[in-house]
C-alpha cells in the first residue's frame, strides 16, 4: 500500500512505518485543501495531522485513499461527515497523548502563577537587581481551586495532578455527568459557575464546531480579575480577540496558552502582553510520546491493510 505521511517523524517511527508500507514523508508545510484532495487521489492511505486541511472539499467520489490514520487525538482538521460519506475510514491516537498533555497544562499553571516568563525576560535583559520581598509576586498554586473544562481523559489527568500534587480543590464542567473519578471533585451546574469558582481554569475539551469560541467575553468575565486561564486543547475554543481584550484590561489576571486560534499565527497584541505565557504547541513534544503516537497510527494502518477491525476508529 502506498502511504503519505504528512510530516517527518522520529527516526524509530519512520523506520517502522517504512517497514510496513511504501511510505512517502511530506517535508513541506501542512497540506492545503487542494493538496489534500490530490493526495487522496494519489495514495491508498494517509497519516495526516494538525494543520492539514482535510475539509469537505478534499473528499471526492472515486478517490484512491480509503484510510486517514490521524497522528493525534484531536481530529477537527478532518471533516468527519465528508469522510464518512466518501467511505473513508478515520482513526486517531488517543491515550498516548494524555500524560504529556496533562504535564504541559501543569507547566503552564506554574509558569503563569509564578510569573516565570516575566522573570526570565527581566533576568536575560540584565534588569534584575537582586532579591526583594515584593518583587515579582505571583499566585499561590497549592490549595487553590482549579476548574477543569472538559473532564475526559486529559481533563482527568490534569485534575489528578492538581489534586494529588498540589492539594488543589477540583471543580469541573462537562457536557455529561461524570462519576468514575478516583479523586474528590465537584461537577458544577454549568460553565459559568465553574469559571466563577476557579482560581485557575484549564480548558481540556475537544476541538470542533461544537466547542468553537466556548470561552468568550462573558466567560472570561465569569472567571474574573483574579482568575487565570490555561488552554491546552484547541486554539479556537477561545475567542482570541476577547482574550486579548480581557488580558489587556485586567478583566482576568493572566493566561497560559499552548494553542492558538490561527496556528501558527500568533497576534502581536497577544505576544506583547506581559500577563500572557505562550508556548509553541508543545503538548506532546517528547520523543517518546511522538514515537508512540506514530506507532499508534501505524497500528491502525496495519489493521486496515490486513482487513481487521480498526482499534481507534472515529469514522
Amino acid at each position: 500500500m502506498k502511504l503519505l505521511v504528512t510530516r517527518p517523524m522520529t527516526a524509530q517511527a519512520m523506520e517502522e512505518i517504512s517497514a510496513g508500507f511504501e511510505a512517502v514523508f511530506h517535508q513541506g508545510d501542512p497540506l492545503t485543501e487542494a493538496e489534500a484532495r490530490q493526495a487522496m487521489a494519489d495514495y491508498d492511505a494517509i497519516m495526516p495531522t494538525l494543520g492539514d486541511q482535510f475539509s469537505a472539499g478534499a473528499f471526492q467520489d472515486g478517490s484512491r485513499c480509503r484510510m486517514l490514520a490521524n497522528f493525534g487525538a484531536g481530529f477537527n482538521h478532518i471533516d468527519i461527515e465528508a469522510a464518512r460519506a466518501a467511505g473513508v475510514a478515520v482513526t486517531n491516537t488517543p491515550d498516548v497523548v494524555t500524560d504529556a498533555t496533562a504535564d504541559i497544562a501543569l507547566t503552564l499553571i506554574l509558569m503563569v502563577a509564578r510569573r516565570a516568563t516575566e522573570g526570565e525576560r527581566m533576568l536575560r535583559a540584565g534588569e534584575w537587581t537582586g532579591w526583594k520581598p515584593t518583587q515579582m509576586l505571583g499566585t499561590h498554586v497549592t490549595g487553590a481551586v482549579v476548574g477543569i473544562i472538559g473532564m475526559g481523559r486529559i481533563g482527568k489527568a490534569i485534575a489528578r495532578r492538581c489534586h494529588f500534587g498540589f492539594g488543589m480543590e477540583v471543580v469541573f464542567h462537562n457536557r455529561s455527568t461524570v462519576t468514575d473519578l478516583d479523586f474528590p471533585a465537584r461537577q458544577m451546574p454549568g460553565l459559568a459557575e465553574t469559571l466563577a469558582a476557579a482560581d485557575f481554569a484549564v480548558i481540556a475539551v475537544p476541538g470542533g464546531a461544537g466547542t468553537r469560541h466556548l470561552i468568550g467575553a462573558a466567560e472570561l468575565d465569569a472567571l474574573g480579575p483574579d482568575g487565570i486561564l490555561v488552554n491546552i486543547a484547541r486554539g479556537d475554543v477561545v475567542d482570541e480577540a476577547a482574550l486579548i481584550e480581557a488580558l489587556a484590561a485586567g478583566r482576568i489576571k493572566a493566561a497560559g496558552l499552548d494553542v492558538y486560534e490561527r496556528e501558527p499565527e500568533v497576534p502581536q497584541a497577544l505576544i506583547g502582553l506581559p500577563n500572557a505565557t505562550l508556548l509553541p504547541h508543545l503538548g506532546t513534544a517528547t520523543e517518546q510520546v511522538r514515537t508512540e503516537m506514530a506507532l499508534r497510527a501505524l497500528g491502525n494502518l496495519i489493521a486496515f491493510r490486513d482487513g481487521q477491525e480498526l482499534p481507534d476508529r472515529v469514522a
